[in-house]
């Protein structure tokens, strides 16, 4: 049974080699590292850091670089992948910890993902959700982006271009946020499709007004839009305008899979679900260390938010199925 004082949710800054990484941990026991994606922060895990260190974990969720009280570099390089992956080892040694699961969400999916490739010693099982580890393609992202939209834009072009996409954001923050949040979410996203951009128009041109997802308050809107207000969108944007550069950084493994065990759960009702299905059927080539695929019914893009209940026994089921016996769990 773990203590009260090991399940209090604890708020720190780590040393990373590019700055500083803010760390929320709650728990004791093997350690679990979750990684938010956009737009977000360390609270998109409010409800697994408890669900976590009930079960037997250390749930440390951190503010990844360029968010929240994390480092935020001016120089936009500063956000490429292999960057986020020295972050993420160096978390695991200031927080003690020789190894751990790494577990993201959105891009967070995505820097887990290669994180996972890049340090198998230190990451021994890999959980992604809302997005599947894809292999390199054979274009620059750049390129295969720009024929993706037709006569529209897709959103990622429109967020590589710099400044673009704050114009359009930093004036209402917390207005966007809540029309992003609706238009990716099972019960509020409406018709439009946000993924794309129309000649001279703006993303959120495409967003629902006037309506909050079930799973999101005024007050979790606040907490994301107070944070956004006080840091901007430049660095949380750095991931979009270094695509290309780790296409480039990543060649050395091309078709290289991971092998940990891993999981992967997603919303049926995820948009991103038609254009990612094909990285899906490829698990078996791409994650050959799979244990399951769960796809949640009713569910959109924000699965540990719009589900914690359903995702918290995922994670907490799946993770004690990986973790080795004498490992303490509570």
């Amino acid at each position: 049974m773990l203590s009260v004082m090991s399940q209090t949710l604890s708020h720190h800054l780590v040393p990373v080699p590019g700055g500083r990484i803010h760390v929320a941990e709650q728990g004791a026991g093997p350690l679990v590292l979750l990684l938010h994606g956009f737009p977000e922060s360390w609270y998109s895990w409010r409800h697994q850091l408890p669900a976590l260190a009930a079960a037997g974990f250390r749930a440390a969720a951190i503010d990844v670089r360029g968010y929240g009280r994390s480092s935020k570099p001016a120089d936009v390089s500063a956000y490429g992948m292999l960057a986020h992956v020295a972050d993420n080892v160096a978390v695991v040694e200031a927080l003690g910890e020789r190894s751990a699961v790494i577990v993201g969400h959105d891009w967070g999916a995505t820097i887990a993902a290669n994180t996972a490739l890049l340090r198998p010693g230190v990451f021994r099982a890999v959980g992604l959700l809302s997005v599947p580890y894809a292999a390199r393609g054979p274009h620059r992202p750049t390129d295969a982006f720009a024929a993706m939209g037709g006569h529209e834009e897709f959103y990622a072009s429109y967020f590589q271009a710099p400044g673009r996409a704050e114009a359009e954001i930093e004036p209402d923050v917390r207005g966007w946020l809540a029309g992003f949040y609706a238009a990716l979410s099972a019960d509020t996203m409406g018709t439009g499709v946000p993924y794309f951009v129309s000649e001279g128009g703006r993303l959120r041109d495409r967003f629902p007004q006037g309506v909050l997802p079930s799973w999101l308050s005024e007050a979790d809107l606040d907490m994301y839009a107070g944070e956004f207000e006080r840091t901007g969108f430049t660095g949380a944007l750095g991931r979009y305008r270094n695509m290309d550069r780790d296409w480039a950084d990543l060649a050395a493994w091309d078709g290289a899979p991971i092998t940990q065990p891993a999981l992967f759960a997603g919303g049926r009702l995820d948009a991103t679900m038609t254009w990612i299905a094909g990285a899906i059927a490829a698990f078996p080539e791409t994650m050959p260390g799979l244990t399951a695929t769960h796809l949640l019914d009713g569910c959109g893009h924000w699965v540990q938010q719009e589900r914690p209940e359903e995702v918290n026994r995922l994670l907490t089921g799946w993770l004690r199925s990986i973790t080795p016996r004498g490992r303490t769990l509570g």
